[in-house]
């Protein structure tokens, strides 16, 4: 069973916490070699930031669709990740089927908090 975990990524470095970093699903490590540079890349799947839940004091990120329907993927360079990151899905109105595997928590809900209370580096670096 593949396993695609999550990951912050830069996008402002002069942004501080979640307001600098996105999160994306990363699909598949490769790298290539081009005019004798190696490139070290993933194909990742993009979230975008909702806001900040004040409730539970966590960020809230939906997966990034494209025009077609289908989730906003790209090619990266590894030097823009960041950390793993843990996201929890946001069970609002939801009833969920009781053979829904772990595994498909990232395809079958549509809102996730990003979890900062995970461990404390994942708070120092978020938040």
């Amino acid at each position: 069973m593949p396993r695609h975990d999550c990951a912050f990524v830069f996008e402002d470095e002069n942004s501080p916490g979640m307001r600098g970093m996105g999160v994306v699903r990363v699909m598949l490590f490769f790298s290539f070699q081009y005019d004798n540079v190696h490139y070290p890349c993933a194909l990742v799947e993009w979230f975008r930031k909702v806001g900040l839940d004040l409730v539970t004091g966590m960020w809230v990120v939906w997966p990034e669709f494209a025009l077609h329907g289908r989730q906003e993927c790209s090619v990266i360079h590894l030097d823009i990740l960041l950390h793993t990151a843990h996201l929890v899905p946001v069970y609002a109105g939801f009833l969920v089927p009781q053979d829904l595997h772990f595994s498909q928590s990232l395809d079958f809900f549509d809102r996730y908090y990003v979890n900062k209370y995970i461990d404390f580096h994942m708070y120092e670096v978020a938040f």
